[in-house]
């Protein structure tokens, strides 16, 4: 067992607000093991007969545990999950419960309240950089080719019939119980072509003639994959100007692991690094920022930059660029942005081993990271 303590951190944190904290996070991101992790938490599982008898009466329950952290563990196998959440926030709020499950609260059919204001939610991603510290992964190189699941990331080496196993048990337990989708090979197709193109910008109508679907079914199923976080849409971010993209999304898949499966991806070029710093890049912003303050930004020249984000209004605007290599960078895209939108941070996120630095170009000044000193500019 590997410690996680930045997830822990961040448990804590949370429940140091609101007493219900919701840990959502697809299968095998290590939920369950981070729960157990947690030394002063009691701990009880939803999918055992017994434990669910215990919550029938929720109230009872939470009388005996009062004052305690008491995690519920694939909380989504109760008859009523919102009610017995509801019955801990409204009248044990000296009681703190930590439930999980594989998607977004909102999502569960059973849950009827979704508990708004009253609790905190936390996305597990698959492993970002703390973690690579804790489980003694350095090589980056491994973490993009077997991706963040960590028994994907920690096994002996790449196992294709372990990603075919998670996809057929994504498909079996979490999207069939949430969603009524019955044609399996055009899902399923689309989350391949999704993956394959991951990072590029979303265009309905040609993966709809790939899928043999309709363009609604297409954007049904983007939610569904949305819901059960297995995709990212990153919106554009546009301060009004008519030469800006304004509308429409980018898609990044959850992984770059599934990224190198569909892909065919078995030794890295630098081609493919560039591509997967993104999504890593992506991971830790996601750890950190919230989730509607990440975007990106293109013009109708072509011009882009991978990552822009912005906590406020009238705040400064971070601009973030990825590249393997520092010497591929090519200051228009951010020479472009910061005319529409001067003022706040330029950063280059590579792969390069070296400390940062800071370099102007004209009168934009950029300053290059290496990816593994990203959070410290966070």
């Amino acid at each position: 067992m590997f410690d996680r303590p930045f997830w822990r951190k961040q448990i804590r944190r949370r429940l140091a607000s609101r007493n219900i904290l919701w840990l959502a996070g697809v299968r095998r991101t290590g939920k369950t093991v981070l729960c157990r992790m947690l030394d002063d938490a009691e701990y009880f599982d939803c999918e055992l007969p017994r434990v669910r008898r215990l919550l029938d009466d929720a109230e009872v329950f939470f009388a005996r545990h009062r004052g305690k952290l008491v995690v519920l563990d694939e909380i989504h196998r109760l008859v009523n999950p919102s009610q017995v959440l509801k019955i801990a926030a409204d009248h044990f709020p000296d009681t703190r419960v930590l439930a999980t499950g594989s998607s977004t609260l909102a999502a569960r059919r059973k849950f009827r309240d979704t508990l708004a204001g009253r609790k905190h939610t936390l996305w597990l991603l698959p492993s970002i950089l703390p973690d690579l510290d804790s489980f003694s992964v350095d090589d980056l190189d491994v973490r993009m080719l077997r991706g963040g699941l960590p028994p994907l990331l920690l096994a002996d080496g790449i196992d294709d019939e372990a990603y075919r196993e998670w996809i057929d048990s994504y498909w079996a337990r979490d999207l069939q119980e949430l969603f009524n989708i019955e044609r399996k090979a055009s899902f399923i197709k689309l989350l391949e072509l999704l993956f394959i193109q991951s990072g590029s910008l979303f265009r309905a109508q040609p993966l709809a003639s790939a899928c043999e679907i309709s363009r609604q079914t297409v954007m049904n199923y983007l939610e569904a994959l949305q819901v059960t976080l297995l995709v990212t849409v990153l919106r554009p971010f546009a301060g009004g100007a008519a030469a800006e993209v304004k509308s429409q999304p980018k898609v990044y898949a959850f992984d770059t692991g599934f990224v190198c499966y569909f892909r065919n991806i078995d030794k890295l070029r630098n081609e493919d690094r560039g591509l997967l710093l993104e999504h890593l890049v992506l991971a830790e912003l996601q750890a950190r920022w919230p989730r509607e303050c990440i975007f990106y930004w293109r013009d109708k020249q072509k011009h882009e930059v991978d990552f822009i984000l912005r906590k406020d209004r009238g705040e400064q605007l971070l601009a973030i660029e990825c590249k393997h290599h520092h010497g591929h960078f090519d200051p228009s895209a951010l020479r472009s942005f910061r005319r529409r939108h001067p003022g706040g941070r330029n950063l280059v996120v590579c792969l390069d081993p070296l400390a940062p630095w800071q370099a102007n170009f004209g009168e934009l000044e950029v300053e290059f990271v290496p990816f593994p000193a990203l959070p410290e500019y966070l």
